[in-house]
């Protein structure tokens, strides 16, 4: 089935049918969602009689946070695409489910192997022999260090990570843990802050810590989806230059 009409109510899905050239379809999204689309609540808290006026064909969910979610509609009877990606090869892997499911596969693939050969040019130009520490926080308070498939992403940008493992949740972290692993870089993408954060979150902690702090908008490590590509080509180049 090709559907017509979709709810996303997954910021990481709305940008991935974007990217795969489908915007159109899409009914409805949250007001995290980077499109033009009528705006059915947000993504914990979805306006669930505004999406049953619209009767989607699909709706769209992920991650774990909104598996509840995701069962309600089931529940009634709704088609749900949900995906909940942990590494950065579910996030690579998704594009060309995501595509399959809404009838355009090869335009998923295509998309998937664009993100694959993007990573493979930062890799050619990684020197293995210097990798700088980076910490990623994605939360301030506490501080929290980035997981998921952002310990990948560092990796794949030419750092190491000693903070979390992959696949693993963000996690909060002691100032001695930071302090002991020494970043050179510090990456500050809170969560549903875009960019509006100052370094101030690092710097004025009692930490004795130097690294050089960078500000990403949120969605360019925090979001499963091909803007993730473009952060690890941000943090890729930051690296480099350093």
């Amino acid at each position: 089935m090709t559907p017509d009409s979709i709810v996303s109510l997954a910021p990481s899905t709305t940008a991935t049918i974007d990217a795969l050239g489908c915007a159109d379809r899409l009914v409805g999204v949250t007001a995290h969602c980077s499109v033009d689309a009528p705006v059915v609540g947000g993504w914990l808290n979805p306006e669930y009689d505004r999406i049953e006026a619209l009767n989607p064909d699909y709706i769209c969910t992920s991650d774990s946070l909104q598996q509840e979610i995701r069962d309600e509609f089931c529940d009634q009877g709704y088609t749900v695409i949900h995906t909940e990606p942990a590494r950065l090869e579910d996030v690579l892997e998704s594009f060309a489910t995501v595509g399959e499911t809404i009838g355009e596969p090869e335009a998923g693939r295509k998309l998937e192997r664009s993100a694959r050969e993007r990573l493979a040019v930062i890799d050619s130009e990684t020197d293995d022999t210097d990798r700088p520490v980076v910490y990623c926080e994605e939360w301030s308070d506490p501080p929290m260090a980035a997981g998921n498939w952002v310990p990948d992403a560092v990796v794949a940008a030419g750092g190491t990570y000693p903070f979390v493992d992959p696949g693993d949740r963000s996690t909060e972290v002691t100032q001695t843990e930071v302090e002991s692993a020494a970043p050179e870089h510090a990456v500050l993408h809170i969560c549903g802050f875009g960019e509006r954060v100052t370094a101030d979150r690092i710097t004025d902690r009692p930490w004795n810590i130097d690294p050089t702090v960078h500000i990403f908008d949120d969605s360019l490590l925090n979001q499963p989806s091909p803007r993730l590509i473009d952060g690890i080509e941000t943090l890729a180049t930051i690296l480099r230059s350093a």
